[in-house]
């Protein structure tokens, strides 16, 4: 069977690919949206991915601990542990 692309949640399409736009505008990536992704390198497309993982993690993990505001993205458990975060 193969995996569909179709969103899970059709809904959610829009938040996500304002979340992506975000993440690239933070990393450098200006006009994300318009930009043909097979110019870009496979390491800035998996650093706007990765990053979007990041920044849902924390949000979840701010709902499991009950508390608000926006945490930085390297308050998560999982940037805690990146090898790629450079102290």
């Amino acid at each position: 069977m193969s995996r569909s692309r179709k969103p899970v949640n059709p809904a959610a399409q829009q938040a996500l690919d304002q979340l992506k736009e975000e993440t690239a505008s933070e990393i450098g990536l200006k006009d994300y949206k318009n930009t043909y992704k097979g110019a870009l390198t496979s390491a800035d497309n998996g650093r706007v991915g990765g990053q979007m993982v990041r920044k849902m993690i924390a949000a979840q993990e701010q709902g499991f601990a009950g508390t608000s505001g926006q945490a930085s993205t390297n308050s998560t458990l999982t940037a805690k542990y990146d090898a790629n975060n450079k102290p």
